[in-house]
């Protein structure tokens, strides 16, 4: 894994990078990379990981497997030493979604919600063009599959972006400063990550400081600059603004899902970096990643990334998303349309 968790990458300067099965030459994704690789390697049937910014959803996307965020709180973190308790849940992988499901009736508080017909899918178009290039065709893919599922009158493709700037009050006075950042973007998004990273910094901080400051660990580069920047992060960031955004962008989502609506988008903004990649476009890269990941980070909800299959060499995966608590509804959802999310795929790369 990435030493302390601080990374999406899963590369390790100590102990080397497990290889990615699904696209060697690639980075596996992290920080759970272990778990993920030793699921689509074929070693164990599932394994667990922890998911605080992405730690789950991103290996799973990566290696072309299944992997399930649960709502924050749902399973149990006694003894998982913190990274960020505001946000840390324990995951799973699987390569396949009755494991994933079996998993699941284990970990999580039993349910009797067998409903499996979404009143909704919300599938963003802004959300897509984070992805910087439609080439992989999900946003196509999704819609198709969705109107072919449960028809079209539950697909509907509102902008996130707009959808946040109007419900979420208190981001206002933070969007002009990501207004300009590097295309693609979708500015209220940005802020939606910006606010994650920063009280996730916080806690870590809180969490850690001492220790970092006392055994000055010989951390891997990249890794090393992002620990440090926490532990010298200063206290004047407007936390309490920011835990304002977290509760309001709660209640949005949770207006916009209500019981049973489904929220589709991508897990990752496109194909895994390769191995060694140079700084500058990585940066990039997870810029555009955390203003995907921290949807459910910020609110603490469910999500399930889904592979689609290997396009040119790389895997390709979509995510769906419900509200806090409704993790078995999101798992039957995700069993009734996967075969035909398959099928779409197919069709749509080979045209």
């Amino acid at each position: 894994m990435d030493e302390m968790a601080y990374s999406i990458n899963g590369e390790n300067a100590h102990y080397g990078t497990p290889t990615n099965p699904c696209a060697p030459g690639r980075v596996p994704g992290g920080s759970s990379s272990g778990s993920a690789v030793a699921v689509a390697a074929n070693l164990v049937d599932f394994s667990l990981g922890t998911d605080t910014g992405g730690s789950v959803r991103v290996p799973a996307a990566y290696c072309g497997i299944f992997g399930l965020r649960p709502s924050h709180g749902l399973v149990s973190t006694d003894n998982v030493i913190p990274m960020a308790q505001m946000f840390d849940t324990v995951g799973w992988f699987a390569r396949d979604l009755s494991t994933l499901s079996r998993v699941a009736k284990v970990l999580l508080p039993v349910s009797d919600d067998s409903v499996k017909q979404p009143t909704q899918v919300t599938i963003p178009a802004d959300c897509f063009q984070i992805l910087g290039s439609l080439d992989d065709c999900t946003y196509q893919i999704l819609n198709a599959s969705v109107a072919k599922k449960f028809g079209s009158q539950a697909v509907d493709n509102k902008n996130l972006g707009d959808f946040i700037s109007d419900n979420v009050p208190s981001i206002r006075k933070f969007i002009a400063d990501f207004s300009e950042g590097e295309l693609p973007s979708v500015p209220a998004l940005s802020v939606i990550s910006h606010v994650m990273r920063c009280l996730q910094r916080s806690q870590f901080k809180a969490n850690h400081a001492e220790w970092v400051n006392t055994v000055k660990p010989n951390l891997g580069p990249g890794l090393r600059e992002r620990v440090w920047e926490a532990i010298a992060s200063g206290d004047n960031e407007p936390l309490e603004d920011f835990q304002a955004i977290r509760a309001e962008f709660k209640s949005a989502l949770a207006a916009l899902l209500k019981d049973h609506g489904i929220l589709a988008i991508p897990s990752v903004p496109g194909p895994p970096p390769k191995v060694g990649m140079e700084a500058a476009p990585l940066e990039n890269f997870r810029a555009r990643a955390f203003s995907l990941l921290s949807i459910a980070g910020l609110s603490g909800f469910c999500q399930v990334s889904i592979p689609l299959g290997t396009r040119n060499g790389v895997p390709v995966s979509v995510s769906l998303m419900a509200r806090h608590d409704a993790d078995h509804f999101l798992l039957n959802v995700a069993q009734e349309l996967y075969e035909t999310l398959v099928q779409e795929a197919t069709k749509a790369w080979a045209s």
